[in-house]
């Protein structure tokens, strides 16, 4: 299994552990997410937790592509009012539970991560910290992400980030002049700074912390999931065939241009 699990001191930390993949999630990893997320539900002695990913050269860049390419592998429905998407479960909200959960990141975090940052509490980077959504370079409507971080980014910041695709990466300085990051860690400190904060949650009285989370994700949750329902039917109108995806990503790998082709914010 690819998703570590630590616990001490009342704080979990869960481990995105591929780090020769930079962390993305195959099917398999993306079950045993929303399977932590339900365990801790019922573990009495965790009252907070940290999210992160191993090494520093990635928090976590989404789906495995290689691991879903068969149509086979993720099948979609034939109605255009429902999309069958592997990572739509792999966050904490998502899976009912309502401890105070912080995101860790070092190095990149794009596209399928913030599945996992749209639903943290607050986030903790560095400044070597890249943030970008490549979805519209490979002709994918980018719906649930985009919704997910236009609830903790200035509009104008979401959607150049979701339309500038891999042409650009938001620094973890932008980030945090723009609000997205709360503290900005020194390189390779960002998971003892996160479970700093999550040490101190969890050393307060937990229904107290419980229903203050609950309480700040009730204030936009209404638009969260008004905007949500609309996603299926905008990939659904969007996307390109996953053939054409996929010579789109070949054709961007075999080039190079993913390590060089952009700019930094």
């Amino acid at each position: 299994m690819s998703i570590g699990l630590e616990c001490r001191d009342g704080v979990a930390t869960v481990t995105l552990d591929r780090p020769e993949k930079h962390n993305a999630l195959d099917l398999a990893d993306a079950r045993a997410l929303s399977r932590t997320w339900r365990k801790l539900r019922t573990d009495r002695a965790v009252r907070a937790a940290v999210v992160t990913g191993a090494g520093r050269r990635a928090f976590c860049t989404g789906v495995d592509r290689s691991a879903v390419a068969d149509a086979e592998a993720v099948p979609q429905p034939t109605s255009p009012f429902a999309v069958e998407d592997p990572l739509l479960s792999i966050g904490p909200k998502s899976n009912d539970l309502w401890i105070p959960v912080l995101a860790a990141v070092e190095g990149m975090a794009c596209g399928g991560a913030f599945y996992l940052l749209s639903e943290a509490e607050f986030l903790v980077a560095t400044e070597e910290s890249a943030f970008f959504d490549p979805h519209t370079t490979y002709g994918m409507v980018s719906a649930y992400e985009a919704m997910g971080m236009a609830q903790r980014m200035p509009f104008g910041e979401v959607a150049r980030m979701a339309l500038m695709g891999t042409a650009e990466r938001i620094s973890g300085r932008r980030a945090y002049q723009t609000g997205l990051v709360s503290e900005l860690a020194p390189a390779g400190g960002a998971l003892d700074a996160a479970l700093d904060c999550a040490r101190t949650l969890a050393s307060y009285p937990p229904e107290a912390v419980q229903g203050t989370v609950r309480a700040v994700w009730a204030a936009k949750e209404a638009a969260r999931s008004q905007a949500r329902a609309q996603a299926p039917q905008l990939i659904a109108l969007g996307n390109l065939p996953a053939a054409r995806q996929a010579e789109l990503f070949a054709g961007r790998r075999r080039s190079g241009r993913d390590g060089a082709a952009f700019r930094t914010r």
